[in-house]
C-alpha cells in the first residue's frame, strides 16, 4: 500500500489536524515530517474535547495508530515532554509514539538566539515565534546541529554542545549583551529530559519502509503550509523547513515513488499569521467577522490570524508545486450569512493583469487582488452530510473553487467536529 501526504495549501492553519484525525483510522501510521513546536493542530474529538497538538502527530488521538516524529522535525525536549504528559493526563495512550534518531534538537541556545535576534531586527523582523526553530534548522544545514541520537551518547553530546557554545556564547554576550550559557548546565538539562522519552528513539526510516513492504498504509502530515515553505513560500516570510509534498519524502525517509496521493488542505477563505505579503487581507469589519466567526487565533502562539478572501492564485500555485490530487476544503460554514462571497481570481501589479504567482518579492507586495463575486447563502451548514444537502450557492462556490484551483474537493468541512465533514467521490 502507498504513503499519502497531507499538506497545507495556504499559509498554514487550514485545518490539517482535523483532516489527519478524520483520516487517521484508515492508516496504520501517521508521520509528522517537518517543523517544530510552533505549528499547532487543533482536533475536536467525537466527545467534544479539544486537543491542541504541537509536535506529536494528530494520529495520536486514534487508538491503534503508530505516530512518528520524523527526521525532518526539530524537537524541543521540554516541549515534547510537556505535550506527551499533557495528553496522558487526559487519558490519551502515547505508547505508539516513536521519535526519529535523526531528528535535530532545539537546544536552549537556539531559543535564546531566536528571541534576541527577532527583537534586534525591530520593524524588519520576520515574525518568528521565538522558539528556536530557525536557529536549530540553521545549525542542521551548517552541520553543527545536535541530533536526537546524540542523547544516547553523553560523550558525543558534550562535544557537540561545547563546540556550539564557543560561538553561540560569543554572539549572546558580545553582540546582544546577554548572559553566556553554561556548558554543563545545558548538557545535564537535556540528558535529564531525555530520560522521559529515550525508549521511543528508533530508526523510524527503517520502520516506515518495512511497514510499507508489509502492505501497511502511512499518512505523512505536514505542519504550516505551502506559502511558508522555505523554497516555495513567500520568502523571507517563511518557516525554515519544507512543508510542501516534496519535503515529506526527505523528512520521513520514504522514497517519493511510494507516495501516490497528495491531499491539500484549503480554508474556504484565507488566513496567515506573522509578517509578510497577503494580497487578499481585509482590514475592515469583514476581516474582523471572519476572525471572530472562524475562531482565528493561533493554537500555540495565541496570535490573531490575519484574514482575507479566498485566493485562487495561491490555490493554483499550491496544486502545482505539491502535485495535489485532491483538496479538503475546511470552514465553509464560516461564510454562511453573507450576501456575496468574493474570490480572488488574479492580481493587478503595476498596471499588469497576472493570473499566476508573482516571481519577485516586490511584485507580490504590490499585488492588488482582482475579485469575482459569488452569491452568498444564509443557511446553517453544520448539519449537512452530503454535497446535495448544501445550499445551491454554497455548492456553486465549491465548484468554482475547483475550477480555479485545478483539483477536486474530496471533502468539505462544515464545522469543527470530526463528523461535520462532507465526503465526495472525485
Amino acid at each position: 500500500m502507498p504513503a499519502i501526504v497531507l499538506i497545507g495549501a495556504q499559509w498554514g492553519d487550514e485545518g490539517k489536524g482535523k483532516a489527519t484525525d478524520l483520516l487517521g483510522g484508515q492508516y496504520g501510521w501517521v508521520v509528522r515530517y517537518q517543523g517544530g513546536n510552533n505549528a499547532g493542530h487543533t482536533v475536536v474529538t467525537p466527545d467534544g474535547r479539544d486537543f491542541a497538538l504541537k509536535l506529536i502527530p494528530s494520529g495520536i488521538l486514534t487508538p491503534g495508530v503508530k505516530n512518528v516524529i520524523g527526521n525532518g522535525v526539530v524537537v524541543n525536549p521540554e516541549a515534547l515532554i510537556e505535550e506527551k504528559e499533557g495528553l496522558e493526563r487526559r487519558g490519551v495512550d502515547t505508547s505508539g509514539l516513536l521519535i526519529s534518531a535523526d531528528a535535530h534538537l532545539i537546544m536552549p541556545y537556539h531559543v535564546a538566539i531566536d528571541r534576541v535576534t527577532e527583537r534586534y531586527l525591530g520593524k524588519a523582523k520576520i515574525g518568528t515565534t521565538g522558539r528556536g526553530i530557525g536557529p536549530a534548522y540553521g545549525d542542521k544545514v551548517a552541520r553543527v546541529g545536535v541530533r536526537v541520537a546524540d542523547l544516547l551518547d553523553e560523550k558525543i553530546l558534550h562535544q557537540k554542545v561545547e563546540a556550539a557554545l564557543e560561538l553561540k556564547n560569543q554572539i549572546l554576550v558580545k553582540v546582544y549583551n546577554r548572559r553566556a550559557l553554561d556548558l554543563d548546565e545545558v548538557v545535564d538539562t537535556v540528558l535529564e529530559q531525555s530520560t522521559k522519552f529515550a525508549d521511543k528513539i528508533v530508526d523510524t526510516r527503517l520502520l516506515l519502509n518495512q511497514a510499507l513492504e508489509r502492505g501497511e498504509t502511512i499518512l505523512l502530515e505536514g505542519s504550516q503550509g505551502t506559502l511558508l515553505d522555505v523554497d516555495h513560500g513567500t520568502y523571507p516570510f517563511v518557516t525554515s523547513s519544507n512543508p510542501t509534498a516534496g519535503g515529506a519524502a526527505v523528512g520521513s525517509g520514504i522514497g517519493p515513488t511510494r507516495i501516490d496521493r497528495v491531499i491539500g488542505i484549503l480554508k474556504a477563505y484565507t488566513t496567515r499569521v506573522g509578517s509578510g505579503p497577503f494580497p487578499t487581507e481585509l482590514h475592515d469589519e469583514m476581516g474582523e467577522r471572519l476572525r471572530k466567526v472562524g475562531g482565528e487565533i493561533g493554537v500555540n502562539t495565541g496570535r490573531e490570524r490575519r484574514c482575507g478572501w479566498f485566493d485562487a492564485v495561491i490555490g493554483r500555485y499550491a496544486a502545482r508545486v505539491n502535485g495535489i490530487t485532491d483538496f479538503f476544503l475546511t470552514k465553509l460554514d464560516v461564510l454562511s450569512g453573507l450576501d456575496a462571497v468574493p474570490i480572488c481570481v488574479g492580481y493587478e501589479i503595476d498596471g499588469r493583469h497576472v493570473d499566476e504567482m508573482p516571481m519577485t518579492q516586490t511584485d507580490l507586495h504590490h499585488a492588488v487582488p482582482v475579485y469575482e463575486e459569488m452569491p452568498g447563502w444564509f443557511e446553517d451548514l453544520s448539519a449537512c452530510r452530503t454535497f446535495d444537502e448544501l445550499p445551491q450557492a454554497a455548492r456553486d462556490y465549491v465548484l468554482r473553487l475547483e475550477e480555479l484551483t485545478g483539483a477536486p474537493m474530496s471533502a468539505i468541512g462544515v464545522g469543527p467536529g470530526r463528523d461535520q465533514t462532507i465526503t465526495r467521490e472525485v
